[in-house]
């Protein structure tokens, strides 16, 4: 174990830091992160609208806001994906040119038409929302990867004679112009359905997101890389646009009279609250363990951190206790991790919990509040109960262990304090 755990420390976490630091992926990470505030509008309009079909006499319906907000992810997120390239890049004067540019390759990706006269042209909307999300990172990328191409040419880099302000301008028109002619001519020129085609690409990803295995590794990659120090936020650029679709598609089946069937979203993985209490790896149970410790030193640290376990904010425990590379605490969090989608899946796939179709994509409202919120579902509540309990028997083995070296720890500080 402990050459384990010196390959992971020095060897993988560097390594897997370093991937995720590339421009391009790091790009897309924060593109995710950027458009976020805008996803949090969209589920206080979903909170709202929970709400409102209890008071319906009182309180009006904001529904329609919906349509500029959440359904217009994809416009959103072809901008910040260019954008954020650029920034990744250390291209900040191209950064605004970049991103209005992917808005205009966005609108030309999702195919419009037009009428003879081209006075008039049709979208169809559903496609500016999460389900263009993956056409918007494929847009952003393309733009951001020309912009790049023309300033490493540094085109009149050496010209002293015009003002910079003209340099920059030709500087900018060029990949414009190259990133809508290409545009163009692929969508209006040789009518090739670009947006079609890059669905049809992700959609094995997709699919496979959305089977157990998919659900339990996607679980499992952000609790483990969790447990070596990278932040599962690097993983909005991989979960957020298959949770996005999928939370699009179960909303979508509902409004339609249908039942959702998409287990695997944001809200499940997140603001259900069962596979998170207290954040990511589930470290409340733990801390409810440490409040009734012999150890003085946990039980002082629990009354610390519990507070942001119970708003499932786990980085002060992750970092300050720490779990992170303990590998009495890492194993724990891993076997919570594979075996929490496994029940979650059991359950829901036999009806004894709603899958989720309200877009709420926050995983900060406390559980199990957030759990009955998310589903609707009574039995929500229940369930939380089930899972904490269980969460419990896992950690406790491993916790009296990690307790038995913390207070040995004491003893022997306490020893050289009176020597």
């Amino acid at each position: 174990m402990h050459k384990f755990i010196d390959w992971l420390t020095n060897k993988f976490a560097p390594a897997a830091q370093a991937l995720f630091a590339k421009p391009y992926l790091a790009a897309v990470s924060g593109a995710m992160t950027k458009i976020l505030p805008f996803i949090l509008t969209g589920s206080l309009i979903y909170i709202y609208q929970i709400f409102q079909s209890f008071f319906s006499h009182v309180l009006p319906d904001l529904s329609m806001l919906l349509l500029f907000s959440f359904k217009m992810l994809g416009l959103l997120t072809a901008f910040m994906v260019a954008q954020q390239v650029m920034e990744k890049l250390d291209r900040k004067n191209y950064a605004i040119p970049a991103g209005l540019t992917a808005i205009l390759v966005f609108l030309v990706f999702i195919n419009p038409v037009f009428d003879e006269t081209q006075a008039n042209v049709t979208f169809s909307f559903g496609r500016f929302g999460p389900t263009g999300m993956f056409v918007a990172l494929c847009a952003g990328i393309m733009v951001g990867m020309v912009f790049h191409f023309f300033a490493k040419l540094n085109i009149l880099g050496k010209n002293e004679t015009l003002p910079d302000f003209v340099k920059e301008w030709v500087r900018n028109i060029l990949p414009i112009f190259t990133n809508i002619c290409i545009a163009t001519l692929l969508v209006l020129g040789l009518h090739i359905d670009i947006y079609q085609i890059i669905v049809n690409l992700f959609a094995p990803i997709n699919s496979f997101a959305q089977t157990l295995p998919g659900f339990m590794l996607l679980s499992f990659l952000q609790v483990f890389f969790f447990t070596l120090g990278v932040s599962p936020w690097v993983w909005g650029a991989i979960r957020n646009p298959i949770f996005m679709v999928a939370i699009a598609a179960n909303a979508a089946a509902v409004a339609a009279g249908d039942n959702p069937v998409h287990i695997v979203t944001y809200e499940t993985m997140f603001t259900l609250g069962l596979l998170t209490l207290g954040g990511q790896g589930s470290p409340l149970p733990l801390v409810a363990l440490m409040l009734k410790s012999k150890s003085k030193k946990l039980r002082q640290f629990a009354r610390i951190v519990v507070g942001p376990a119970i708003f499932n904010i786990s980085e002060p425990i992750m970092y300050g206790l720490p779990i992170v590379f303990n590998p009495l605490l890492m194993v724990p969090m891993w076997i919570i991790s594979l075996l929490g989608p496994v029940l979650i899946w059991i359950i829901m796939k036999s009806g004894l919990l709603t899958i989720p179709s309200i877009v709420l994509q926050t995983g900060n409202i406390p559980a199990p509040f957030s759990s009955w919120l998310i589903t609707q579902d009574w039995r929500a509540i229940l369930w939380w109960c089930v899972f904490f309990l269980i969460y419990i028997f896992i950690w406790y083995p491993f916790f009296k262990v990690f307790e038995k070296k913390t207070l040995e720890e004491e003893s022997l500080s306490l020893v050289q304090n009176e020597e």
